[in-house]
């Protein structure tokens, strides 16, 4: 049985660039294991933080999903002291971050699967989506936004800079507001900074309308799709979104707002802070759901870590059905869905990371007892 001192000399192998890819999956089990290490990745973040400040040139956002992830293993862990060096804590979030990772975890039955490294997507397969969008002016001009654009945008006293991948508002000063829609396509997602310096992170196939300038007393956004929202708290101007089904208000939060027109329910989940859905107040950790049908409202304890899984880059199905997992896949992948044959009763767990081609995703349902076929852009389940 592998010991701690061992785990350690793979996270070193690991930076040295001598790990084998059996050895980088025992190591990953090892930290992703359940009731284990919490102490060893919490000094991880703290080394984290130290080794990006001594990096300028990783990317930011880049930065903020790593830890973010890595944080997603601290909560999922319990405490057991172990020591771990500098080095190897740097090896350790390449383990759980690296480009094209992937970890899967099935249901009791079904064996755990791993995959490291992947091949480039061939030629016939789907590549995953990409930070794109369009954005609709007050005007009705429309600029096309992609990861690789930089340009300023100007609005009368409101300039709008677009920066790898995001977008950023300034609050003008002119009496006149207009509105813009930001607009995110099937196969994208993309990060707007609001006037008032709320962040957003808008999923695909969503759409978000706002003001250039939050000049009354409340900030009101518009939401179709999915959305994580890091709102700037101001007491005296409670930020309010609104959806089809219901509004969601608060002061100063975080919170993921799921609005999809094709999904049975708008489900409000509360990362921090306190939100009210249909005057239902929320506590962290909680789930609000309005049935679009009927405008019923249930609130339940939330899967925080699952449910904003698609912000930080990755797939997370708990007892899942594959129609669930499909429509995600749909977005993501700008595919279409045609079911020739009943899927059956099949639910499935995971975590699977969006940054890999959609050929990785449906192995993997496919090892769980799926079928399909491609057909250009129709997947097609058997």
């Amino acid at each position: 049985m592998s010991t701690s001192t061992d785990h350690e000399k793979l996270l070193q192998r690991y930076l040295d660039g001598h790990i084998t890819p059996e050895e980088a999956t025992e190591l990953m089990e090892w930290l992703l294991q359940t009731g284990a290490h919490r102490q060893v990745l919490q000094r991880m973040q703290g080394e984290f933080r130290e080794l990006v400040a001594e990096r300028p040139e990783i990317d930011p956002a880049v930065s903020q999903r790593m830890e973010t992830r890595l944080l997603e293993s601290i909560r999922a862990t319990r405490v057991r002291r172990l020591p771990v060096s500098r080095w190897a804590a740097a090896a350790a979030i390449l383990v759980l971050l690296g480009a094209g990772g992937l970890y899967f975890l099935t249901r009791p039955s079904i064996p755990k699967q791993t995959i490291v490294q992947v091949n480039p997507v061939s030629p016939a397969d789907i590549a995953p989506g990409s930070d794109k969008a369009e954005l609709t002016l007050a005007d009705g001009s429309v600029v096309t936004l992609d990861s690789a654009g930089n340009q300023v945008i100007r609005q009368g006293e409101t300039l709008v800079r677009q920066q790898n991948g995001q977008l950023l508002y300034s609050n003008g000063t002119q009496p006149a507001v207009g509105y813009n829609t930001l607009t995110v396509p099937r196969g994208g997602q993309f990060q707007i900074v609001l006037p008032d310096g709320s962040r957003v992170w808008l999923n695909s196939t969503s759409r978000l309308r706002f003001p250039t300038a939050f000049h009354d007393g409340r900030r009101i956004v518009e939401l179709e799709g999915q959305g994580y929202f890091d709102v700037s708290p101001d007491a005296q101007r409670p930020f309010i979104v609104h959806t089809r089904a219901a509004n969601v208000e608060v002061l100063g939060t975080g919170f993921d707002v799921m609005a999809y027109p094709d999904e049975k329910t708008m489900n409000t989940t509360l990362v921090e802070g306190a939100v009210k859905v249909k005057d239902v107040k929320l506590k962290p950790g909680q789930q609000a759901r309005v049935e679009h049908a009927t405008g019923t409202i249930t609130v339940a304890p939330a899967d925080v870590p699952q449910v904003i899984a698609w912000k930080t880059g990755f797939f997370e199905f708990d007892n899942a059905d594959i129609e669930d997992i499909l429509r995600q896949a749909a977005r993501w992948y700008d595919v279409d869905v045609t079911y020739r044959g009943k899927p059956g009763d099949l639910r499935i767990g995971g975590r699977i990371s969006r940054n890999l081609p959609l050929s990785e995703l449906l192995k993997m349902l496919e090892a769980n007892g799926a079928k399909f076929s491609l057909e250009g852009r129709n997947l097609i389940v058997l």
